[in-house]
């Protein structure tokens, strides 16, 4: 029987969703136990989130100084060493997890099975390549653990209301001197998570200049959303990378999504194709998003925008 244990992504104190999204990749496999594992300082509070969620069996809480900050070089080695008995480590396909899961599993000796999309067996399962156009089947040697990333949009987030068991585990593992924490520059912001947000505004390089951008800010504000960017318009320096959205920014899945002044390339396209409810606003009417959105203005985005600024008070 398959036993999953999940690397949980938490900041400041806060579990990211992306967890309770693993849960529910790892139930797919029908396991005899699911468990979560919480690495950092102080992981109590985390520990105590993870374990509300249904389906998990037990939380291990590795409290050390050493992760104080999500350092990859820095967890991989405890991870690797907690994972003997496991069948599968599962860890999200967030940015902190694509940083993460490969360190884990060139540990153990693994290939990493990345974006899991769909599981069709204890060691098969489904991910996109070609920037989501097409599906393939991947199969695991079924003699090694499997080490996989879970494509959070294609996953719904588990339930509330598990009583999960909280054991503080000691990791003896060597930890590397040669990489540690110096400082983080992040922009910081009240708006929600970009992965983790039910709704999402974005712009593209019809938003026209950074300065223009504000408008994008302003309607996000209104619907509570977080605030996501095309390629175009992050290579056009209108906003920081860490808010694009597509094949090389970030696959999101909120409940909403609107698009404002983005043509639809591929690769954006990628990012949002899971996405609940996608509202575009652009100029040409001809332009690609509205292939794939649901509603479609088209019209001049800086008339557009204000008059749905109004509407919402």
């Amino acid at each position: 029987m398959s036993k999953v244990l999940i690397v949980a992504e938490h900041l400041n104190g806060e579990l990211n969703a992306a967890t309770a999204k693993c849960v529910t990749a790892a139930q797919a496999l029908a396991p005899a136990a699911i468990d979560i594992v919480v690495l950092a300082a102080d992981p109590t509070d985390v520990a105590a989130q993870a374990a509300q969620l249904a389906g998990v069996n037990s939380v291990l809480s590795v409290a050390n100084a050493a992760n104080a900050q999500a350092i990859a070089q820095v967890l991989a080695p405890q991870i690797a060493h907690l994972a003997t008995g496991y069948t599968h480590v599962f860890g999200p396909s967030t940015t902190f997890g694509k940083d993460l899961m490969p360190c884990v599993a060139a540990l153990l000796g693994v290939n990493q099975i990345s974006d899991l999309m769909a599981v069709d067996g204890s060691h098969s399962f489904k991910r996109p390549i070609y920037a989501g156009n097409a599906i393939i089947s991947v199969q695991a040697p079924p003699d090694q653990t499997v080490v996989a990333t879970v494509r959070t949009a294609s996953w719904a987030e588990a339930a509330q209301g598990g009583t999960a068991s909280v054991t503080a585990v000691n990791v003896d593992a060597s930890l590397p001197s040669h990489t540690r924490f110096i400082g983080l520059a992040a922009g910081a912001s009240d708006r929600p998570d970009l992965q983790s947000a039910k709704r999402v505004v974005s712009g593209g390089r019809g938003v026209g200049s950074e300065e223009n951008f504000k408008i994008i800010y302003q309607l996000a504000d209104k619907l509570g959303a977080g605030v996501g960017a095309s390629r175009a318009a992050v290579d056009a320096g209108y906003v920081p990378s860490d808010l694009q959205v597509g094949q090389t920014g970030k696959i999101i899945a909120p409940e909403l999504y609107v698009a404002v002044g983005i043509s639809g390339a591929i690769q954006h396209l990628t990012g949002i194709k899971d996405a609940g409810t996608i509202v575009a606003i652009n100029k040409d009417g001809d332009a690609p998003i509205f292939e794939i959105a649901d509603l479609g203005l088209v019209g001049d985005l800086f008339q557009i925008l204000p008059e749905l600024e109004a509407a919402l008070g």
